[in-house]
Formats: structure tokens, C-alpha cells, sequence
């Protein structure tokens, strides 16, 4: 931290002093400005909207050796 409090960039984060960039937006293309690179405002609302998916219930079968797999030959020796 700068004596100001102020935050400095700091292996390439970007820091809380540097302004917004301007950037087209990569869904609809206008242009818009924001600390990183990625769909405007907009956008992110309708994607928010558009793209939910509810959390399920998935079994999974219990584990069922191959045919092909022999046991260790120390562990069924006599």
C-alpha cells in the first residue's frame, strides 16, 4: 500500500487507483468500460436470466471390477 492509501499494481493485479478501460463488448459488441475484459452490463443480466440450472441428485453405482483383472497372486496363494 502506498502511503496515501492507495492500492499499487502488483504482478499484474490490477490495482484500485487505475481507471476503466474501454472495450467492446464481446456478446453485442457496443462499447462499454470496466475494470476487466468480458460482456457488458446488459449482457450479464440476460445471461443471469437465461442461463439457471437447478442443483440435482445424482446416484452413482457401486464399483464393479472388470472381467479382465485377476487378483494378486500373493493374495491367493495357498
Amino acid at each position: 500500500m502506498q502511503r496515501d492509501g492507495s492500492l499499487m499494481a502488483h504482478n499484474g493485479v490490477v490495482s484500485a487507483t487505475e481507471p476503466s478501460r474501454a472495450f467492446d463488448c464481446p456478446r453485442c459488441g457496443s462499447p462499454c468500460e470496466g475494470d476487466f475484459y468480458g460482456p457488458c452490463e446488459q449482457c450479464r443480466g440476460v445471461l443471469r436470466a437465461t442461463i439457471t440450472a437447478e442443483a440435482k441428485e445424482v446416484e452413482s453405482g457401486g464399483y464393479e471390477p472388470k472381467m479382465n483383472v485377476t487378483p494378486n497372486a500373493v493374495a491367493t496363494k495357498d
